[in-house]
């Protein structure tokens, strides 16, 4: 489920938390094989501003210039008990889907669907239909499966040389850091929240050390494995920190890590896709089990994400041999920090 996944009531009192992780396992793909062909103009991405696992697929659709290809549905920060919505639209319907709640494109698929209404999702705008919600495909999918729409210059993202290395780092991340601020914030128990706490510290630990020597996490250049460590780096501060009781130490606090997350911040196609304010309020208005005053926090001073990290001078070239991408269109614009 994801983390914007509607409250978890499946977190059981005195159980470590568990994410359920079935998804709709469709994917889109070249060629005539499978229901959902790769077609320009045909989808249209739904992906909050405040999920960690929607924030990656914005990030490769930026990264690789699939603006154009696929389209982009914004709902608002906060969700109800049934389903993400578009408030932050006229009339709160999306403007190409013609919907309010994300709800409606899981139904019309699956008129009994039992799981989570999740994002990201990507639904099929001529029948209306979701195709999947499967978060760690999507991204994968768009670097391999797209590849005749990317954008010239567009980065090898999921090279072919280093995915088994990349999928390794990818993992441990995932059960350690990704999930594992969750695993914090939604124990059941003491014992719980007290062994993923340790685990997300030793990991960050690693991490600090297995970045102080080399610009990215694996080879010289942004691949995958880096996409799915910034979405959880950037919100940490922010939320984890306080809201999850991950508080050995705040991310700024960790030279290395920090200004890792700082030198992807200042990339295009990484900071240009967050908007901190949506993702406070996601988490301290939707978790009230958490935090039942609802009181959304001011700080941290996010313009601290704006200072040089001079991990340039580690050398590596952040998009390989391809380049860096321009300014986001106007529609898509986060605001200035």
């Amino acid at each position: 489920m994801s983390s914007s996944a509607l409250t978890p009531s499946y977190i059981e009192p005195g159980q470590a938390f568990d994410r359920d992780t079935n998804y709709i396992e469709d994917r889109i793909t070249r060629g005539t094989l499978g229901d959902w062909p790769v077609e320009p103009g045909r989808y249209r991405l739904v992906a909050a501003r405040a999920c960690p696992w929607a924030n990656r697929t914005t990030i490769v659709r930026r990264l690789l210039g699939l603006e154009g290809v696929i389209s982009l549905g914004l709902p608002g920060p906060t969700h109800d008990k049934n389903s993400w919505t578009f408030d932050l639209d006229p009339g709160g319907i999306d403007p190409v889907l013609g919907i309010e709640r994300l709800q409606q494109a899981f139904f019309t698929r699956f008129p009994d669907y039992p799981r989570g209404i999740t994002v990201p999702a990507i639904v099929d705008v001529p029948t209306g239909m979701v195709v999947t919600n499967d978060y760690p495909q999507i991204t994968l999918d768009l670097e391999t499966e797209w590849v005749e729409h990317h954008r010239a210059g567009a980065p090898a993202l999921y090279p072919e040389a280093r995915r088994a290395e990349i999928d390794e780092v990818a993992l441990v991340i995932f059960h350690d850091v990704n999930n594992g601020v969750y695993k914090c914030g939604f124990a059941g128990s003491q014992k719980a929240y007290e062994r993923a706490y340790h685990a997300l510290f030793a990991r960050l630990d690693w991490l600090e050390e297995r970045l102080a020597g080399q610009r990215y996490l694996v080879g010289d250049t942004i691949t995958e494995a880096d996409v799915r460590l910034f979405t959880t780096l950037v919100r940490f501060d922010a939320v984890y920190h306080g809201h999850f009781k991950c508080n050995r130490n705040k991310l700024s606090e960790m030279p290395v890590l920090w200004a890792y997350a700082r030198d992807l911040f200042q990339t295009p196609g990484f900071g240009d896709t967050v908007d901190f304010e949506q993702i406070k309020q996601h988490y301290y208005l939707t978790h009230r089990d958490i935090n039942p005053s609802g009181i959304v926090p001011q700080g941290p001073d996010a313009r601290g994400w704006l200072e040089p990290s001079g991990r340039e001078a580690l050398g590596g070239r952040p998009f390989g041999a391809g380049t860096a991408r321009g300014p986001p269109v106007d529609a898509e614009r986060v605001p200035a920090l």
